[in-house]
């Protein structure tokens, strides 16, 4: 991935709109004389001067109708291709150490921890990148996406609602476990074997461990709710699982220290078992007797029924909850 120069960024305005003929003669002259010594410039601007020339010739040209739909579906094609390569990053304060965030045209791409560093030379998304991307230094477009991250950071919400980017993403299989993780509600913990069998592939939890590992949105795509079988808060960024403590605690997530290690607190949590639709106390006759099975844990009485569970009518944890 390639940062793009200061002097490449302030003149992109002017290299569009002499591509397509309404920029000022001040303008037109400043972009040739930049673009005689910037060949990824001058690429860009024999880009823009294509789709311009294709344009004019389908305004005057009558093609059949089949044929004029797949000019236009080619042209907003190669237009969305030249828009979407540039993904725009700011590094932000937060409670979790310092965060870069980058987006996209396509949505929010990367989400990450850069704890005490503060050049995105530390970042992965330095090293880790799709073909053509270019990386640059984001504006006030950042900043509302940072204004939702420290609202639910702060307690003040409990969804980020941003369109994503899932270039980063390394396979289909790493893209699907992405897709399920998303999916977990605030509140709640699953294990690894239960997002495995969520996506169709009930052998592959430790496959699954992997793809999050190099999840490139965390919190948003919050790998902090997906634990170890056993309860156990393994995996988290690598060595980062006291953030993976403060997010789940942030969430109402009780916690206990297992053979030395951090873990969730089951006892402390209402269970639903996959298919009933329901939740129940974890000591419910019911859970005893019902074949093994990932099943999901919720902080709350309040989560279980946020994500449209019903209380248990054996049990009846809306009767008896637990105490925290």
């Amino acid at each position: 991935m390639i940062k793009k120069p200061a002097p490449c960024i302030e003149i992109e305005d002017d290299l569009l709109a002499t591509a397509i003929g309404e920029a000022s003669e001040e303008a037109r002259r400043r972009v040739e004389r930049h673009v005689d010594v910037c060949g990824p410039c001058r690429r860009d601007l024999h880009g823009y001067q294509d789709l311009d020339r294709s344009v004019a010739v389908l305004k005057d040209v009558v093609l059949p109708d089949e044929q004029l739909a797949g000019a236009r579906d080619r042209l907003d094609s190669r237009l969305t291709d030249l828009r979407s390569r540039l993904i725009a990053y700011r590094i932000f304060p937060s409670p979790l150490g310092n965060i870069l965030i980058a987006q996209s045209e396509l949505g929010i791409s990367t989400v990450e921890y850069l704890e005490k560093r503060k050049s995105v030379q530390a970042s992965r998304l330095i090293h880790h990148h799709g073909p053509g991307l270019e990386l640059v230094e984001g504006g006030k477009e950042l900043e509302s996406a940072y204004r939702d991250l420290m609202q639910y950071l702060d307690g003040r919400s409990k969804r980020l609602e941003w369109p994503l980017d899932l270039r980063l993403a390394r396979s289909d299989f790493q893209r699907s476990v992405l897709e399920a993780t998303a999916a977990i509600p605030y509140g709640a913990v699953v294990s690894y074997a239960g997002v495995a069998q969520e996506i169709g592939k009930p052998s592959a939890s430790r496959a699954v461990a992997q793809a999050l590992r190099r999840n490139p949105l965390p919190i948003v795509i919050p790998c902090h709710r997906v634990i170890g079988s056993s309860g156990a808060l393994t995996g988290y960024g690598g060595k980062k699982l006291g953030l993976k403590k403060k997010l789940l605690h942030l969430e109402g997530v009780p916690t206990t220290q297992q053979a030395g290690d951090p873990a969730i607190h089951s006892g402390s949590m209402y269970v639903s078992y996959p298919g009933m639709g329901a939740y129940c106390l974890p000591s419910c006759d019911f859970l005893k007797q019902a074949p093994p099975a990932p099943v999901t844990r919720f902080a709350t009485r309040e989560d279980a029924e946020g994500a449209g569970n019903i209380a248990c009518l054996l049990c009846r944890p809306d009767q008896h909850p637990l105490a925290h």
